[in-house]
């Protein structure tokens, strides 16, 4: 599976990306807010419980002749067990420290702490509570409230203070925040899902495009047929615009090159012919000159013609019949000297330019293995690369020296002096093949022969 460049992301990715980042900072943003807003539902209510108790001792407590403050019968039994985790206390203020008058069971022997500002944050609001952390008598966390007020029959200030144990108030602010996390966490999950599902079926028709657009490039199609949504259907008529005007110029130029090679032709025939039927010197000078310009004009015209059909990526030829057909050929051609070819070739396997070329190339390899070889030819096409095929060809024959590779690809170079020929075969295949961005080498074969190796462009799909 091949990643995402993330220095170039598809519009895909970028999409997801962006709904994705900000479905994270909404569902943090909510999250937060959500446990914020939990937590202060959640103290407020244990607060008001500490209130009531507070406002219930101050209510109910009394001041006997004496000056004494007498507190009220409270019916919450969890006070009236030792460190039970809910305390109250009925002080007045003194130097240094706050002074017990009355106080709850639970509290035994301790005391509970006031605010941290002390008695002036008391007299600060008088009759107004303050709430605050504190620490109980066997180390629990407490949260607790004073309210500083005077009694009837006392002037000088109590203050009443409850308390309770808020570890049961931290857990459930733990397990609430816990389960958003997990509930948030499953939500942006679920919506980066739905966003790129929604993004994959916003897209399909750009995918569908992408894959017809290359299936016109590979040959498999003419142009783009399918019906796309108003946003792409400009980008399609434009894209058959091109192709159609891509084959105009392509025709043009096949009929201009056409159109040459019969201008120059018939003059060279003509001088030729001329040159035959007046023989002498001159004729001999004009016939040799006009035979080389002849060549020089089917090299060139060869040439172009192969440059023409290489701008057309539309064309695609299946590679085996094409083998087939020459390997039956050249045996019956070459059944005098008893000349076997085994080939071999992947039935998908395209060449991607026309067939006459390819044919062209793999016959002119094909039979200088049959003329010069013993008698044994190999041809094995097979897939390079992605872009790329590879044709092998090897024969049993004598071979040709290192130091001729790069001299029999010349034009007019040959492999054997004495055999009939023009030596244009390789040179052809080199040119034909240079024409289509492809190459041609040269080196020793196994069986002690030589082996021809040709690289061409790969039809797609």
């Amino acid at each position: 599976m091949k990643l995402p460049d993330l220095r170039r992301p598809s519009l895909a990715l970028r999409l997801v990306l962006l709904a994705g980042i900000w479905s994270v900072v909404i569902l943090v943003v909510t999250g937060v807010f959500l446990t914020a807003l939990f937590h202060e539902e959640s103290v407020s209510r244990f607060d008001d419980g500490l209130l009531d108790v507070a406002n219930g001792l101050y209510a109910g407590s009394t001041v006997d002749e004496n000056g004494d403050v007498d507190a009220p019968p409270l019916t919450d039994s969890r006070a009236t067990r030792a460190y039970s985790g809910k305390y109250w206390e009925i002080a007045e203020p003194g130097p240094g420290r706050l002074h017990p008058l009355e106080r709850s069971r639970s509290l035994w022997d301790s005391e509970l702490k006031g605010p941290g500002g002390g008695v002036p944050a008391l007299q600060a609001v008088a009759g107004k509570p303050i709430y605050y952390n504190a620490v109980g008598p066997v180390g629990e966390p407490l949260r607790a409230v004073a309210m500083l007020a005077h009694l009837s029959g006392r002037p000088a200030p109590v203050i009443f203070m409850a308390a309770e144990d808020r570890t049961p108030l931290d857990e459930d602010d733990r397990r609430f925040d816990v389960e958003t996390a997990g509930v948030l966490l499953f939500l942006g999950v679920g919506l980066v899902v739905v966003v790129f599902i929604q993004v994959r079926v916003g897209l399909q028709p750009l995918f569908m495009l992408r894959r017809e657009v290359a299936a016109v490039r590979t040959g498999q199609a003419d142009r783009l047929v399918r019906d796309y949504p108003s946003e792409l259907e400009p980008l399609a008529q434009e894209l058959n615009a091109l192709v159609a005007h891509d084959q105009e110029v392509v025709e043009r130029q096949r009929t201009h090159v056409g159109n040459l090679a019969h201008a120059l032709k018939t003059p060279l025939s003509v001088m030729l012919a001329e040159a035959e039927r007046h023989p002498g010197a001159l004729a001999e000078v004009v016939g040799r000159q006009a035979d080389a310009m002849r060549g020089q004009v089917d090299h060139h015209l060869r040439r172009a013609r192969a440059a023409a059909r290489s701008q057309s990526l539309r064309e695609r030829t299946a590679v085996a019949p094409v083998l087939e057909e020459l390997a039956i050929t050249l045996e019956r051609i070459f059944q005098d000297r008893k000349v076997e070819i085994d080939w071999r070739a992947p039935d998908e396997l395209c060449f991607q330019g026309e067939r006459q070329d390819l044919m062209e190339m793999i016959g002119n390899v094909l039979e200088n293995a049959c003329k010069y070889g013993g008698g044994r030819v190999r041809a094995v096409a097979d897939i390079a690369d992605v872009h790329r095929l590879s044709l092998v060809v090897e024969d049993n024959g004598p071979g040709l020296p290192a130091g001729r590779h790069a001299e029999v690809l010349k034009r007019g170079a040959r492999l054997d002096e004495s055999a009939p020929g023009s030596g244009l075969g390789l040179s052809i295949v080199d040119e034909l093949a240079r024409a289509y961005g492809g190459t041609v080498s040269l080196s020793d074969s196994v069986w002690g022969g030589l082996k021809v190796t040709l690289e061409l462009p790969c039809a797609e799909g």
